[in-house]
């Protein structure tokens, strides 16, 4: 049923009882060794079954305020000095790893896929149009912090600390890489108003706008950023009296800094993230006031997100609709564990301080989490504007696309989330020990 006509009393229960029921399913799910926010999307799936029908339009407008806060608090985590000795690599990883991997990913959807996604068909003819196969590659490329070391905080003993910091700054990092990827995949295949069919030119004038305008959007962002990342270290240090106003502030400076870069036509993805980066790494006159304390006024709000975007997708998609991508979700995923994450990491071992142990767990290390799903809603809207498709199988294209990146997050979580202890227990790392001091 709807939650339309039912009274406000009734759909408040519904919700409590709702998110009580995922603290429930999280705690079942970390005991069976799978990550917690696989659990909430299995749950929202459930009640989409049997229970509750949402609205759409409401749902993308929800998760892209959710994802502009995920990036502000992963610009937070960004915590330059805890990767002191690998900063380089890590910066390599994150970045060049998205592209590698989303390029490696694209072209095995673009080979394997049928035309409107639905069918496995090696091969180059009745193919997925490129830019839809870039584009859901792009929407894989980032990769999960919270799920990986949810799951690896079970084997705290067996992992080096430097091997978890390194994670986290990728994960961090790679949320607005991969938003780039994608903007830069979007600003490439859209249609736009200079393009005439079989124009060469025209083509060509088409690409150098869409690269003009994404440069446009990324600088504007960059610029914006670093600007209110000023402004917030001069709120925290003149107008904050006690800790407790850091919420406020660091929230009121996210919503201000995306809405003023969107309004300008820069990428406020891209602002929020890198005013995180310059909040967490600023020093601020009141004691105690660092990077830590801001993340952990937040950490309840970023969490509250991830479930949001986790049980609103779940409520969201209908099994039906999945099951006509279901091969080609599966495809996906194992090209994306086997191949494509594998690769993104084997490419940058020559800059690696890390051995190739440890650098196959980071392989193995590629949960997918939030911001693919949160991204799957701009995909369906985007792909009608992408040039060259038939009108007639856009619609399939788009939601099927929507569908795959569904079945490779649930996929990729369950199967590494389930095997990566297995795999950190043997390889047998052994955490580096801090030397001791004499007394």
């Amino acid at each position: 049923m709807a939650l339309e006509g039912v009274p406000i009393q009734a759909q408040l229960l519904f919700i409590g009882v709702l998110f009580l029921g995922t603290l429930a399913i999280s705690r079942f799910s970390i005991r069976i060794g799978i990550p917690a926010i696989l659990g909430v999307l299995l749950l929202g799936l459930f009640i989409n079954i049997n229970y509750i029908d949402v609205d759409h339009h409401q749902a993308e407008n929800l998760h892209i305020f959710s994802l502009a806060l995920l990036l502000f608090y992963a610009g937070l985590k960004t915590d330059i000095k805890a990767i002191r000795g690998f900063l380089e690599y890590g910066l390599i990883l994150a970045i060049g790893g998205v592209v590698v991997s989303s390029t490696a990913l694209g072209l095995l959807i673009y080979w394997f896929s049928s035309g409107n996604g639905s069918q496995v068909a090696p091969g180059l003819t009745n193919t997925m149009p490129l830019a839809a196969a870039l584009l859901i590659a792009a929407c894989l490329g980032s990769t999960d912090a919270g799920a990986t070391l949810s799951v690896l905080s079970q084997l705290r003993q067996r992992v080096p600390e430097r091997l978890r910091h390194l994670l986290e700054f990728e994960s961090a990092l790679n949320d607005p890489a991969a938003l780039l990827v994608y903007g830069l995949i979007l600003g490439v295949f859209l249609i736009t108003g200079v393009e005439t069919s079989g124009s060469h030119q025209s083509l060509q004038l088409t690409v150098l706008d869409g690269l003009r305008s994404f440069l446009q959007q990324i600088g504007s962002g960059l610029i914006l950023g670093a600007a209110f990342g000023y402004v917030a270290k001069f709120v925290i240090d003149f107008l904050v009296h006690e800790k407790a106003q850091l919420l406020v502030v660091a929230m009121s400076i996210a919503f201000v800094d995306y809405g003023c870069a969107d309004a300008l036509g820069g990428s406020g993805f891209v602002a929020v993230y890198v005013t995180g980066v310059f909040m967490a790494n600023m020093h601020y006159r009141m004691e105690g006031v660092n990077h830590e304390s801001i993340q952990e006024v937040l950490l309840p709000f970023n969490t509250m997100t991830e479930i949001t975007i986790f049980l609103s997708f779940g409520l969201l998609v209908s099994p039906e609709d999945l099951l006509p991508s279901l091969p080609m979700g599966l495809v996906s995923a194992a090209a994306l564990m086997l191949v494509a994450r594998p690769l993104s990491v084997l490419v940058f071992q020559p800059f690696s301080p890390f051995s190739w142990r440890e650098a196959l767990l980071i392989s193995w290390c590629g949960l997918r989490g939030a911001v693919p799903l949160a991204l799957s809603y701009n995909l369906v809207t985007a792909i009608p504007r992408l040039r060259g498709l038939d009108p007639a199988s856009v619609e399939i294209l788009a939601q099927n696309s929507k569908s795959i990146i569904f079945v490779v997050v649930v996929v990729n979580l369950l199967v590494q989330g389930l095997s990566l202890p297995w795999l950190a227990r043997a390889l047998k790392l052994a955490p580096v020990m801090e030397p001791a001091t004499s007394p």
